[in-house]
């Protein structure tokens, strides 16, 4: 499966290729890194014996491709590249709400699998989606992600969307919530370093036990909201009617939608 061909290093192909470094996954001369705009990442691992921006003749040794670019500029890397491909490398997608078949037909019929990852997996803790039509394929991108996070298989191309409204766009909702939470806690009256590593911390650390236990996140939450207190008092905020349930229903359902409209 290897040589690698990366195209595009940017956050969440540099993640991907991070993660892969600090598993031992793969050398860095196993990767062929293709970006116009090279990150210190990327500068790194050519350092470390990666290929970075080599003649186009080498995008032809490789054996699996890696489509890490914004989905507006898609069509335009096929277009690039597509020709000096092997017949039989293939084409993995990290493009969100592009269709597995578009990809397929854009880069010469060759087989697609497509992944939605976290850019956790920068630290081995990622979450990756993914749906492959062949065995093969799915094989192979087991072998790409699984050193890098927990891998869950998708059966339905089209639950993809839901996949990225739930897991790959979720990071920017935790970080909103942890940056929200250190703005409560300085309009009760906190100095704003003392919110922000109270937030911080308080978080982090309940993720941890969450994942440590094994429990569900209802259960926890009963554990720690005694009756009449001051939790429960907060989440008669948070959990009214118009409170996080709703409000983050609605912001997976925005996700999807938009992941939709991405795929044409």
């Amino acid at each position: 499966m290897t040589p690698i061909l990366m195209l595009g290093a940017g956050r969440m192909g540099g993640a991907l290729v991070e993660g892969w470094r600090r598993a031992g996954a793969f050398a860095a001369a196993e990767l062929i890194l293709r970006d116009p705009y090279p990150t210190d990442t990327a500068r790194a691992v050519e350092a470390d014996g990666a290929r970075l921006n080599p003649p186009d003749a080498a995008l032809a040794e490789a054996k699996t491709v890696i489509l890490a670019v914004k989905p507006q500029i898609w069509r335009e890397t096929a277009a690039e590249v597509a020709h000096l491909l092997a017949p039989d490398a293939l084409i993995v997608s990290v493009c969100a709400g592009v269709r597995a078949d578009d990809i397929g037909q854009a880069f010469g019929g060759r087989r697609v699998a497509r992944v939605m990852p976290t850019t956790a997996v920068a630290i081995n803790q990622g979450t990756i989606s993914l749906f492959a039509a062949d065995a093969e394929g799915r094989a192979r991108a087991h072998a790409l992600f699984e050193p890098v996070g927990a891998v869950v298989d998708l059966d339905d191309e089209d639950l993809l969307h839901a996949a990225t409204g739930v897991s790959g766009s979720a990071p920017a909702y935790f970080y909103a919530f942890v940056e929200a939470l250190e703005a409560g806690g300085v309009a009760a009256g906190l100095p704003p370093e003392a919110a922000r590593t109270l937030a911080r911390a308080t978080m982090t650390g309940a993720a941890a036990l969450l994942a440590a236990s094994g429990e569900e996140p209802a259960d926890l939450r009963r554990q720690v909201t005694s009756p009449n207190g001051t939790t429960e008092a907060a989440l008669k905020v948070l959990m009214a009617d118009d409170g996080l349930g709703p409000l983050l229903s609605k912001a997976v359902i925005a996700a999807t939608r938009r992941s939709k409209e991405l795929g044409g």
